[in-house]
């Protein structure tokens, strides 16, 4: 069985590089194996349920050592389409596809200004009024649902 981990180390920097902390709870869960995406505002990592949850403590400690004073960590199995397969799309699956018209590319291609851009648009759309919205778009731009935050919590 896979298993995903949805992980945020604090404190919370701004612009710039990330910080030690977040690196190297990064470096932990890649050493253990797993698939990670990082964000500036959390990290996901999947891989098969008994590696992630053997890397768990390594993953605490590495943001510990670092300087993280709180790990907030949200374990899921992931989930495939919500939507059995032929079922037509959803309203933000349509959404998502007339954005990715609009720019001429699928949004996991866009670069990170091309994905805030994406994510404005969505927003502007009313996407993120959706219920799973934020999971949803992250999937479609290839990031975490915190990027997805950061982005919305960006001046245009």
């Amino acid at each position: 069985m896979e298993l995903q981990a949805e992980f945020t180390t604090e404190p919370f920097r701004g612009e710039g590089e990330p910080p030690e902390h977040a690196v190297r709870a990064r470096t932990a869960a890649e050493e253990a194996g797993l698939s990670v995406d990082f964000g500036p505002l959390g990290t996901t990592a999947r891989g098969d349920a008994d590696a992630l949850l053997g890397a768990l403590p390594a993953i605490a400690r590495a943001a510990l050592d670092g300087g993280a004073n709180r790990l907030t960590l949200q374990l899921s199995t992931p989930t495939a389409a919500s939507e059995p397969a032929g079922a037509p799309p959803t309203t933000l699956e349509r959404l998502i596809a007339d954005v990715e018209r609009s720019l001429g590319t699928r949004l996991a291609d866009l670069d990170r200004s091309g994905k805030q851009r994406a994510v404005r648009l969505l927003e502007e759309r009313g996407a993120f009024a959706m219920r799973r919205a934020a999971p949803t778009v992250a999937e479609a731009l290839g990031v975490t649902r915190f990027t997805v935050y950061n982005y919305l919590n960006r001046e245009p």
